[in-house]
């Protein structure tokens, strides 16, 4: 206990990954990619900063049937973070990039934790959460993340392209003349320096991107798309091969989930 008249020891901002099986039909069995570890620390926690509280409750619903929470769901404490946040990237340069995150983590400052979360994956990377992260370090609070599904490594490791230099830039532009531009300074950038290029896409504009992509790229260009990683429903897949091998053999089906793309030599 602290003397009398001392402040509160200060909690911890956890960053808590979720499985990446959200809005999927068929989920994925939690204790298969998520740790015992990181399923005890988030049923302690009671206090929440996420995407979606809705898609929040339904995560810890699941966590719950593996390790009990310490609260029941109705009475914790949940914080979405403001729409333009998530919308328009809350990182430095972002457009909600000036978002004061600090009074969230007045909980981690009266000594309890607080979790921080998104809707799949590693929160803060490509997911919005930085500015909660930074916040919690100018305030002095320790930041731990938990150990989880990340999409991107998962997708760089399984694509054969280069894992020692790796850059993760985001969503293509959506409109064609910027996006076949966009492509082509990545895959100079590529060959040039040998630097894996990363970025991702909906499912709703995946094929227009693969289209372009094959379209765009140089037949000895290497391209990597992965999709619907760690779910156990047959949907997860990985396929890296030459530009001119995609040409002959592009997929049957759309891509119903959120896809890695890769490019690289």
């Amino acid at each position: 206990m602290n003397p009398a008249g001392a402040p509160p020891a200060t909690g911890r901002l956890l960053l808590v990954p979720a499985t990446l099986d959200f809005g999927c039909e068929t989920l994925t069995p939690l204790s298969d990619v998520l740790p015992t570890g990181t399923l005890t620390a988030a049923a302690t926690i009671e206090h929440w900063v996420c995407e979606n509280a809705k898609t929040l409750r339904a995560f810890l619903k699941r966590v719950d049937s593996h390790v009990p929470l310490a609260r029941p769901l109705q009475q914790l404490s949940i914080t979405e973070l403001p729409r333009d946040v998530y919308k328009k990237g809350d990182h430095a340069g972002a457009a909600g990039g000036a978002f004061d995150a600090r009074p969230l983590l007045a909980a981690a400052l009266a000594g309890h934790d607080v979790g921080l979360a998104s809707e799949a994956g590693m929160p803060a990377v490509a997911d919005p959460g930085s500015s909660v992260v930074r916040a919690a370090h100018d305030l002095g609070l320790t930041v731990l993340p938990l150990v989880g599904p990340v999409s991107l490594l998962l997708a760089l490791a399984a694509s054969g392209l280069n894992g020692q230099d790796f850059a993760f830039v985001g969503y293509l532009p959506q409109d064609t003349v910027q996006r076949i531009a966009r492509i082509r300074e990545l895959e100079s950038l590529a060959l040039k320096t040998g630097q894996t290029q990363l970025f991702i896409e909906t499912p709703y504009r995946n094929a227009a991107l693969l289209q372009a992509l094959v379209q765009s790229l140089q037949p000895h260009t290497r391209l990597s798309v992965s999709s619907g990683l760690t779910l156990t429903d047959g949907s997860a897949t990985t396929h890296s091969r030459l530009v001119k091998a995609w040409r002959q053999h592009l997929p049957a089906s759309e891509m119903r989930l959120p896809a890695v793309f890769g490019i690289g030599r």
